[in-house]
């Protein structure tokens, strides 16, 4: 079988409007050992992730009323979910675009199933299963529900725009480790234009006054100075402030 992280399992979500490939191409990632939910189209593909998020998805470009493009986006605007465009366009500008702003990997139809299934394997293996799947214990005060875009913070629900979730949940795929502002700046505003570093620095103060007991003396969301943010757990309350920030960036 070929999942790629031992006894993980991982769920795909495979949407294509084609019946008989979303049928066979379902059959093959079974055959593989992959748990696969499908779609036939974006509105019951967005249904399905609200039930509950699958590790990556696959994605056809060509489908009447939502296309893959605008499904994918509206993804991203839930969760930063590895997605994979299957689409019998072969065009390099579209495909470069696609690649850049929403998919991890394009794959031209009719595809070969063993070249599919490797880039699946490749993904899965690089993202291994650090994607965070339900609620996310950060301490004995914080827990995030980023599939219902909220944090229970001393007990109480605080809820989260679609941005703060998106930059919280590049932070949870990367515990402990520094995620650069860069990074978040393009996982936040990808499709924004004029977008700068301010964007970053003004969402993560806010995130402190949404999910710190104590925003002024942070204990899960540091800064890196001069790099980007970190996310951690805590086993208990912990004292000591973090790092001053930079003159002129985020506090």
């Amino acid at each position: 079988m070929s999942p790629a992280a031992g006894d993980f399992f991982p769920t795909i979500l495979v949407v294509d409007d084609d019946t008989r490939l979303l049928v066979l191409l379902a059959d093959e990632l079974r055959a593989d050992g992959y748990t696969v939910v499908t779609a036939r189209d974006g509105p019951e593909a967005l249904r399905r992730l609200d039930a509950g998020w699958p590790d990556l998805v696959i994605i056809d470009l060509m489908m009447p009323g939502m296309d893959g493009l605008t499904l994918a986006r509206e993804i991203k605007m839930r969760a930063d979910l590895p997605i994979v465009v299957l689409s019998a366009i072969d065009a390099g500008d579209s495909k470069a675009t696609l690649l850049t702003e929403v998919a991890e990997d394009y794959v031209t139809k009719p595809y070969h199933y063993p070249e599919l299934r490797a880039r699946v394997e490749r993904i899965l293996r690089r993202l291994g299963d650090r994607v965070p799947r339900r609620s996310l214990v950060l301490g004995p005060d914080l827990v995030l529900d980023l599939h219902q875009r909220s944090a229970i913070v001393a007990g109480e629900r605080v809820s989260l725009t679609p941005t703060e979730n998106r930059l919280l949940y590049a932070l949870a795929a990367n515990i402990g480790q520094v995620v650069a502002t860069e990074t978040l700046l393009d996982r936040g505003w990808a499709a924004t234009d004029d977008a700068d570093k301010t964007y970053v620095w003004v969402t993560m103060r806010r995130l402190r006054q949404k999910i710190e007991v104590d925003p002024n003396k942070p204990v899960h969301l540091l800064t890196v100075r001069g790099i980007g943010y970190r996310l951690i757990e805590t086993s208990a309350p912990e004292s000591g402030r973090e790092p001053a920030a930079v003159p002129g960036g985020p506090g």
